[in-house]
């Protein structure tokens, strides 16, 4: 039980890692100008939130929240993420039903950028949410980094510190896995063609940047940050999700309670788990759920994408689990009262 857990919470911590990682080397070798025009553009936010959420997968949450983790994008911006995101159910329902999935994305993909807008105009104190956390990119004025030194990467490697022999050792090590098949998917997919190449881009990061880049940014800012609680975190709460699926038939108990499914799909979808959310796409597939309930489930369920929260802020993820609920009930209800026909 433990082994699949741990490699899943590594997998997880390992992607969020280099997605903070490429964060920071764009950040320094943009001097911050591409955060501030990010920053200044809430509108193109709400737009790339919900593109990158719209994804068949993770990937694309994970690095949103890697961005709102530092301050470089709004709440609002999140939350547009987390309603168009259907995490891993998305590549169920385009084999599914591909036609009725592509629609459900559309109107996810809309309803986050909408969504998005109005937790910005709503929701005021945003700050409040990340604490005293200092989450800010770091920007060292005075410095210029040539974060690739052609002449001085030899001598770099040859005269190795401790930080960058433990990231050279860790992406090599998480290469060879994922090359193996020991970690992430078996087949060659986009997934696992994703994984290979981000390993492998950190991999050249960590051994050709300057040491005041690796020292100051990579090892003190996010390993020694923000590396351990996230890996704490994700492997605690699937941890615990594994055991409550173990001593529950979710399955069984949705079955018998008809009436509930609504509100037991929103409230399920607090899980950040993929699992327990695949039953209501194979029941909309057989024909004994309504179109309604899938679309409330879609809407409130982000798979994977919102665990790196939990060590991040947890406020802030039962709060951008509160708006979804909101807007999936909202939602679920209006289409089942217009699609039931009801006076």
């Amino acid at each position: 039980m433990i082994v699949p857990i741990f490699k899943h919470a590594l997998m997880i911590t390992s992607f969020v890692f280099i997605m903070m990682l490429l964060i920071e080397y764009i950040n320094v070798q943009t001097r911050g100008s591409w955060q501030d025009s990010l920053k200044n553009n809430r509108w193109g936010q709400y737009v790339l939130g919900s593109l990158l959420g719209a994804l068949p997968g993770c990937l694309g949450a994970f690095t949103v929240v890697s961005l709102y983790s530092h301050r470089v994008v709004s709440l609002g911006a999140l939350v547009a993420t987390m309603i168009a995101t259907s995490g891993d159910e998305a590549f169920v329902m385009f084999s599914l039903f591909p036609l009725k999935a592509l629609w459900i994305t559309l109107s996810l993909f809309l309803l986050g950028i909408v969504t998005g807008a109005l937790t910005d105009v709503l929701f005021k104190k945003q700050d409040a949410l990340l604490g005293h956390i200092d989450h800010e990119l770091p920007i060292h004025q005075d410095d210029y980094c040539n974060c690739f030194p052609r002449g001085q990467i030899w001598q770099q490697l040859k005269h190795i510190n401790m930080p960058r022999a433990l990231l050279i050792g860790i992406f090599a090590f998480f290469l060879f896995f994922l090359v193996s098949g020991s970690l992430g998917p078996k087949a060659w997919d986009w997934k696992k063609i994703t994984f290979v190449l981000s390993a492998a881009f950190g991999l050249f990061v960590s051994s050709t940047v300057p040491d005041h880049f690796l020292e100051e940014h990579l090892w003190k800012h996010v390993v020694k940050k923000h590396l351990p609680r996230i890996f704490l975190w994700t492997f605690g709460a699937l941890l615990v999700m594994h055991l409550l699926e173990s001593y529950m038939d979710v399955h069984t108990w949705i079955h018998d309670n008809t009436v509930l499914v609504m509100l037991v799909a929103v409230l399920i979808g607090i899980i950040p788990e993929s699992g327990p959310h695949l039953i209501f796409v194979t029941m909309y597939a057989s024909g004994t759920l309504p179109f309604s309930i899938l679309l409330a489930s879609s809407i409130v369920q982000d798979g994977h994408g919102m665990l790196p929260m939990l060590a991040i802020s947890r406020r802030g993820f039962l709060v951008v689990k509160g708006i979804n609920i909101f807007v999936g009930l909202l939602i679920g209800v209006a289409v089942w009262y217009v699609s039931t026909g009801l006076p």
